[in-house]
C-alpha cells in the first residue's frame, strides 16, 4: 500500500511538471491565428511565407480551444468567420474539402481526413454544410463501389510502413461511415475488421513492417477505424507489451511516437500497474521537454517542425511505394507547430486521465485576448 502511494505521489509530481511545459502555449497559440480568414497557421514560418491556413491546422487549433474549455473564448465573429473558412473549402461538385493548394487534393490521406476535420469543426461551431459529402454525391473513391471492390482495394494497400499503409487503411472509414443504408454500411466495416484481423501479427499485436514506433503509429491509426465503430482491437495485452518494450527501447524523433502508444493505453482501457504507470509518463515526459520549443510551442520532430507533414511519416530511411509529393505548409524552422502542439495537449490529458486525476485548467496567456476580440 505504502510503495502503491509513493507511485502515486511521483505520478502526481510528474503530470505538475508536464504542466509546466504548456506555461506558454496560449500565448503561442493566439499567435497563429488569422482573424481575415478564421483559420489557423500551421506555424509561424507558415505565416512569413506567404501560405495561407490550412484545413487541418485550423482544425487541430479548434481541437486545442475545445479541450482547454477556450472555445466559448472565441469571439462570436470569430466563430462565424471560422465557420465561413471550412465552407469555403467544399467543392459543391464533389462534397471533398480541399486546401488552395493542388497537391493536397493528390494526397489521399489528407483528402479524406479533411472531410472528418472539417465535419467535426462545424458541428464545434455550430455551423453547417453547405453541399452534399462525397458518398451522396457519388463521388466517393471506386472501391466503395461494393465490399468486395473495398477488399480488393484493402488488399492492394502496402504495409511496408506500417503507419503510412494503416493511416490509408484507416482512412477510408470516412467513406464507410457515409454508406446508407446501415446493413450495407456494417458489411463494409465487417469486411474491413475480417481483413485488419487477417493481417495482425499475433506475437506483437501490431500491423506491418518498420521499427516499433513505426508499428505503434500504424496500429494507432488502426484503433480511429475500431473506435468510429465502437469495436474493441483484438490482442489488446499483446498490444499493451508492444508499447512498454517500445517506449523502454527506441528513440522518439517525433511527436507522433509520444502520443501514439498513450492514446492507445487510453483506447484500451487495460489495468495498468502503478509501477508501469510512473515509468510510462516519465518517459513520456522526457521525451515532450525535447520537442519543447522557445516560441512556446513544441516542433513535431527534434531536428525541427517539418516542412510538409502530409509526408512526415516516411522518415529518412525509410521507404513507403507511392508517397504523394509534399504539399509544404511551413518553413522548416525550430518552433512550435500545429500538429504538434495538438498532440502534445492530448499527451497530457491522457496522461491525466490514465492517473485517474482532473487535469487542471492551463494558463491562456496575455495574448489570448487576440482571439476573444475577433
Amino acid at each position: 500500500m505504502k510503495q502503491e502511494q509513493n507511485q502515486s505521489t511521483e505520478i502526481s509530481k510528474l503530470l505538475v511538471e508536464m504542466d509546466q511545459l504548456f506555461d506558454g502555449f496560449g500565448a503561442w497559440l493566439s499567435g497563429q491565428m488569422d482573424a481575415e480568414s478564421g483559420g489557423f497557421y500551421y506555424a509561424a514560418s507558415s505565416r512569413m511565407l506567404g501560405g495561407a491556413p490550412d484545413i487541418e491546422s485550423t482544425a487541430q487549433a479548434l481541437n486545442i480551444l475545445e479541450r482547454c474549455d477556450w472555445l466559448d473564448a472565441l469571439s462570436a465573429d470569430m466563430k462565424r468567420r471560422c465557420i465561413r473558412f471550412f465552407q469555403s473549402k467544399q467543392e459543391a461538385s464533389s462534397g471533398y474539402f480541399y486546401d488552395d493548394n493542388p497537391l493536397m487534393r493528390e494526397d489521399e490521406v489528407m483528402v479524406a481526413r479533411a472531410i472528418s476535420y472539417s465535419l467535426n469543426a462545424l458541428r464545434k461551431l455550430g455551423g453547417q454544410l453547405l453541399h452534399a459529402l462525397p458518398y451522396e454525391a457519388q463521388q466517393a473513391p471506386s472501391y466503395m463501389s461494393s465490399p468486395e471492390d473495398y477488399h480488393t482495394w484493402l488488399k492492394s494497400v502496402e504495409l511496408t510502413n506500417s503507419w503510412r499503409g494503416c493511416d490509408r487503411l484507416s482512412t477510408s472509414n470516412v467513406y464507410v461511415k457515409q454508406v446508407e443504408p446501415e446493413n450495407r454500411r456494417v458489411e463494409f466495416a465487417q469486411t474491413a475488421f475480417d481483413f485488419f484481423a487477417n493481417k495482425q501479427d499475433p506475437l506483437t499485436g501490431l500491423w506491418g513492417e518498420g521499427s516499433y514506433y513505426v508499428r505503434i503509429s500504424g496500429t494507432f491509426k488502426l484503433h480511429i477505424f475500431y473506435d468510429h465503430f465502437n469495436v474493441p482491437l483484438p490482442r489488446e495485452e499483446r498490444i499493451y507489451q508492444s508499447i512498454l518494450y517500445t517506449l523502454r527501447h527506441e528513440e522518439a524523433v517525433d511527436m507522433c511516437y509520444i502520443r501514439n502508444p498513450i492514446h492507445l493505453l487510453s483506447y484500451m482501457k487495460l489495468p495498468i500497474p502503478a509501477e508501469d504507470l510512473q515509468e510510462i509518463i516519465a518517459i513520456t515526459l522526457s521525451n515532450m521537454k525535447r520537442l519543447l520549443r522557445a516560441d512556446g510551442g513544441f516542433s513535431r520532430e527534434l531536428a525541427h517542425s517539418p516542412t510538409a507533414p502530409n509526408v512526415a511519416q516516411v522518415k529518412e530511411g525509410e521507404y513507403y511505394p507511392g508517397m504523394p509529393k509534399a504539399v509544404h505548409i511551413g518553413g522548416g524552422e525550430v518552433e512550435g507547430d500545429m500538429n504538434a502542439g495538438t498532440q502534445a495537449l492530448l499527451i497530457r490529458s491522457v496522461c491525466y486521465q490514465l492517473a485517474g486525476k482532473k487535469a487542471p485548467p492551463l494558463t491562456k496567456g496575455p495574448m489570448f485576448n487576440v482571439l476573444e476580440n475577433n
